[in-house]
């Protein structure tokens, strides 16, 4: 889910992450709404791919996942 979907303009993404130039975020808006369906497609694959990790009940693979830093916040239970 893209950002100003959630209520934040660039100009408040851009206060929450100062790394980053206003331009950035719209190249990055510009780019989502180039790409939107393959965006949206693998963004519903990796929460599928999440979910059925959180299924198998395998907590071997997502804390390895969580010590490395690959998988972000996301997996956090």
């Amino acid at each position: 889910m893209l950002w100003t979907e959630q209520g934040q303009s660039p100009d408040q993404i851009v206060a929450d992450f100062p790394q980053l130039s206003l331009a950035d975020v719209y190249a990055a808006l510009a780019y989502y709404h180039d790409h939107r369906e393959e965006i949206d497609r693998q963004i519903r694959e990796d929460d599928q791919f999440v979910a059925d990790m959180k299924a198998r009940g395998d907590p071997g693979i997502l804390e390895g996942l969580r010590r490395s830093g690959s998988g972000g916040d996301s997996l956090a239970p």
